[in-house]
């Protein structure tokens, strides 16, 4: 079933990396309530989730559900008891840094928190740099720029480089997310699409 995700931002790029989170918990859940959990400090110093602004990425905001925390420590704890509903479609837990409370032991107990009811989750990671954990995937995520486009805003793109999967392969790739129809395309090659070619060599050890 479904697991423990990780997903790391390049500076500069946190709002592409939370647009990029949104658009894959929606494309998980299925339908279903997705359940955010954020620090306060986050939403203050990287923006928080806009309800008009989901309306324009093609998402509906009313199949969230927020919850701002001050610690670390209360989004962990949290994050554990809403894992605890296999009602939930996907769980993000958006935090700052890199806490010395969120240790493998920690993230273990997440992952069978979200495999033993089938919610997958995604640890959003603001401002952190890649340390070892018992995620599933790991990802590093940062924005491309749009194709101009005469009509409207342009599709959002992503510089999309998965550097740990204990499931399968490896890689990197180019996505642009639809609005339309809720889902990621590979970016045409005009916008430097990239497949499968390998991720950092620094991350890569993390």
């Amino acid at each position: 079933g479904p697991r423990l995700g990780a997903a790391f931002v390049e500076d500069g790029h946190e709002t592409a990396a939370s647009g990029f989170a949104a658009g894959l918990v929606a494309r998980l859940a299925k339908g279903k309530q997705v359940f955010w959990i954020s620090q306060e400090f986050a939403s203050r110093e990287y923006g928080a989730f806009c309800p008009p602004g989901s309306f324009e990425f093609g998402l509906d905001p009313s199949h969230f559900i927020f919850l701002s925390v001050v610690r670390f420590q209360d989004a962990l704890r949290a994050a554990g008891d809403v894992l605890s509903c296999a009602g939930l479609g996907a769980v993000i837990i958006e935090v700052m840094g890199n806490p010395k409370a969120l240790d493998l032991t920690a993230s273990r107990r997440l992952v069978l928190a979200s495999a033993r009811n089938s919610v997958p989750s995604i640890f959003l990671r603001l401002g952190a740099v890649p340390q070892a954990s018992a995620a599933e995937t790991r990802w590093l995520v940062k924005a491309v720029p749009s194709a101009p486009e005469t009509d409207d805003w342009g599709q959002p793109i992503f510089d999309v480089s998965l550097f740990r999967n204990r499931q399968g392969r490896t890689g990197q790739w180019v996505f642009s997310w639809s609005g339309d129809d809720g889902r990621f395309e590979e970016a045409k090659a005009a916008f430097g699409a990239v497949v499968s070619t390998p991720a950092n060599r620094q991350a890569e050890a993390a």
